[in-house]
């Protein structure tokens, strides 16, 4: 028979006190093998004592029976104690998830705010930048001794304005030449041009431009398209192509 009662409790491998479900077997293989014993005394109490031994033997079975009902409750205590732990656990997981889940919301968008912040910032410029360009492409079409010197300054300024820009990640997207790309482009008409691919860029009405891989404004571009046959006998020429 077990040295383990119904009160006893074993200690898990780390120390940490609680009962077990191997204990509660252990106490119930104890308890059927008492059941028999007893059952077994009572026969011989029967057969040897008459009445007086059926009394003591009926009393220990009665014993038995309040000890087996008191090791019933005792495993129902441990089960719901054992699915108290596991419902705290399951929200201790949780908890730890939402955490991790909030640093890392939090450190996106410390990064992001790193590398975007001064996007706004950048849009308001870009309209300077394009007066300036328009500046200089006027002046150099125009461009007589007495101006000069002040178109030489203002190219200094636009340069200077685009170096700090690229300082800080913004670059201007290639478009003219390119293959026609919705991305970063936007296109504002269409040209029939046979020396070309269809749907590359021809020119370019408004440079675009990115901050690092997010872009702020697309280039805004006139494409090519393949000309009719109309189109191409009034040109002189019929489409060709590389």
């Amino acid at each position: 028979m077990s040295d383990h009662s119904p009160n006893d409790t074993d200690l898990d491998e780390d120390g940490a006190g609680g009962p077990k479900i191997s204990a509660s077997d252990e106490m119930e293989a104890a308890l059927q093998e008492a059941i028999a014993s007893s059952e077994k005394r009572e026969a011989e109490a029967k057969a040897t004592s008459g009445a007086e031994g059926a009394g003591a033997a009926s009393a220990d079975k009665m014993t038995i029976e309040l000890l087996s009902q008191e090791l019933q409750d005792l495993k129902g205590l441990h089960e719901e104690k054992l699915a108290e732990i596991a419902e705290k656990e399951d929200a201790q997981l949780r908890l730890q998830a939402e955490f991790e889940n909030f640093r890392r919301r939090g450190l996106k968008e410390k990064q992001e705010s790193f590398k975007f912040g001064h996007q706004n910032l950048v849009k308001d410029l870009l309209s300077a930048v394009d007066n300036l360009e328009r500046a200089l492409e006027h002046g150099a079409q125009n461009a007589g001794a007495e101006v000069k010197g002040i178109l030489d300054g203002v190219e200094m300024v636009y340069r200077e304005i685009l170096g700090t820009l690229a300082k800080h990640a913004v670059q201007e997207i290639q478009a003219e030449g390119q293959v026609f790309d919705p991305a970063v482009h936007e296109a504002m008409g269409q040209i029939p041009n046979g020396a070309v691919p269809p749907n590359t860029v021809l020119q370019v009405l408004q440079k675009g431009y990115v901050i690092h891989d997010r872009m702020i404004r697309p280039s805004r571009v006139i494409v090519s398209r393949e000309p009719t046959a109309e189109e191409a006998a009034a040109a002189g020429s019929a489409p060709t192509k590389d």
